[in-house]
C-alpha cells in the first residue's frame, strides 16, 4: 500500500559510508523523470541515513541525506545504492540498527553491492540475487545462503529486487516504473533521461567488447533492421548477409556486443513488443502474434509464458485491472500494483 499521504509512491534511498556516486544519483533521476501522461510526478525520492548524518562518497565529497531511518517507515519502497567500502563488504556485517530497519519493508532494492547491504540484513536468505561481475566471488563467500547470479543485468524477486553494478541500476528502476505503469510510461521515462527504454534483466552484465572496432563494423545497424521488421521472418543466414558478415563472424560480433546470440535478442524483442501492443492496443492475441513476429498465438502464448509466467490475455487483463484500480481509487494504487507484480511474477 502506498504510504505517503500525497498518494505519491515514495522511494527512499538508504545512503552508508563508501556509497557509489552514479548508484545514488540514478533513485532520483530515473523515478524523478517518471510522470502522468498530464505531467504529475509518479514518485517521491528522499534520502536517508544512519541518524541523518552525512555520508562520505567514494567520489571525495560527501553527501547530506535530508532525513534519518525513520523515514522508511513512510516509503512504499527501498533502494540501497552500491558502495565501494566498508564492513559490509570487507565481512558481510552491518549494524543492528540498519539490519532492524530494512525488515518488513513492502519493495526493497540494491543497485551493484547493495546486494551485501540486503544480504548482511538476511533479506536474500534461499532467494535469486545479482550483483556486480566483479564482486561476485566476494559476494557467494560472505553469503552462501543467497541463490546468487552473477551473470544477468537484474533480478525481480517481487518484493526484493537486486541490479549488477553501475548502469545496471538504469536498467532496474526503469523495470520498476514498467512494473508499476506499463510499457508507455517507462518508455516516456527513458526518454526524458536519454536512454534506451530499458533491457531485459537476463541479459549478460558483462561483455567483452561493448563496442566493435572501427574498421571492422559491428551489428548495430542490423539490429536495428531487426527492430524494424519484428513481423517479418529473420533467418540466421539472412541475418548475416544484411550485416555483409558470414554467418559465424556475424554470431560471434553479435554476441560481444550484445552478450546474447542472435535469436536470443530477437525472441527478448519480440516478447517486448507483443506486451507493449497487449498493454496498449485492444488488438486479438493472433493480431499481437503477427505484428511481433511469432506467427500464431500459440507460439507467443510459449514465450509470453516463459518470460512472465502468464497468457496473454491474462497479461493484458492484470494491466486493464491496474488501470481502472488506480483510476476508480487513487488511495489504493499503491496497493494494486503491488498486486498486479505480484500476479506477474
Amino acid at each position: 500500500m502506498c504510504k505517503n499521504p500525497a498518494m505519491v509512491h515514495r522511494i527512499a534511498v538508504l545512503v552508508l559510508d563508501h556509497v557509489a556516486p552514479l548508484d545514488l544519483g540514478v533513485p532520483g533521476q530515473v523515478f524523478g523523470a517518471a510522470r502522468t501522461p498530464s505531467g504529475e510526478r509518479l514518485y517521491e525520492v528522499v534520502t536517508c541515513s544512519e541518524g541523518g548524518a552525512p555520508v562520505r562518497c567514494e567520489a571525495g565529497y560527501a553527501v547530506l541525506p535530508d532525513h534519518d531511518l525513520d523515514v522508511l517507515d513512510t516509503a512504499d519502497s527501498v533502494v540501497v545504492p552500491g558502495v565501494h567500502g566498508g564492513a559490509v563488504l570487507k565481512d558481510g556485517t552491518i549494524s543492528g540498527t540498519l539490519r532492524a530497519a530494512l525488515q518488513g519493508r513492502p519493495r526493497v532494492m540494491s543497485i551493484c553491492t547493495g546486494s551485501f547491504v540486503l544480504a548482511a540484513a538476511g533479506l536474500l536468505d534461499g532467494r535469486p540475487a545479482t550483483t556486480h561481475w566483479k564482486d561476485a566471488p566476494r559476494f557467494a563467500k560472505l553469503f552462501p545462503e543467497v541463490k546468487l547470479n552473477p551473470d544477468v543485468l537484474f533480478i525481480d524477486d517481487g518484493d526484493v529486487l537486486t541490479s549488477a553494478g553501475v548502469a545496471a541500476g538504469l536498467d532496474l528502476c526503469l523495470h520498476v516504473i514498467r512494473r508499476d505503469h506499463g510499457s508507455e510510461v517507462a518508455n516516456a521515462t527513458a526518454r526524458r533521461c536519454v536512454m534506451p527504454p530499458w533491457r531485459e534483466g537476463g541479459q549478460a552484465q558483462y561483455i567483452d567488447r561493448p563496442l566493435p572496432d572501427e574498421a571492422g563494423g559491428g551489428t548495430s545497424a542490423t539490429r536495428e533492421y531487426m527492430l524494424a521488421n519484428l513481423d517479418a521472418p529473420l533467418d540466421l543466414a539472412a541475418l548475416a548477409e544484411h550485416a555483409r558478415m558470414s554467418v559465424r563472424t556475424f554470431t560471434r560480433r553479435f554476441r560481444e556486443e550484445t552478450g546474447q546470440s542472435p535469436a536470443k535478442w530477437l525472441t527478448a524483442q519480440r516478447i517486448r513488443h507483443a506486451r507493449h501492443l497487449l498493454e496498449t492496443t485492444d488488438l486479438g492475441v493472433e493480431e499481437v502474434a503477427r505484428r511481433a513476429g511469432f506467427g500464431s498465438a500459440v507460439s507467443l502464448r510459449q514465450h509470453l509464458h516463459a518470460a512472465v509466467g502468464v497468457a496473454p490475455l491474462a497479461y493484458r487483463r492484470t494491466f486493464r485491472a491496474a488501470d481502472h484500480a488506480r483510476a476508480a481509487a487513487p488511495e489504493q494504487a499503491g496497493h494494486a500494483r503491488t498486486a498486479v507484480s505480484e500476479e506477474k511474477t
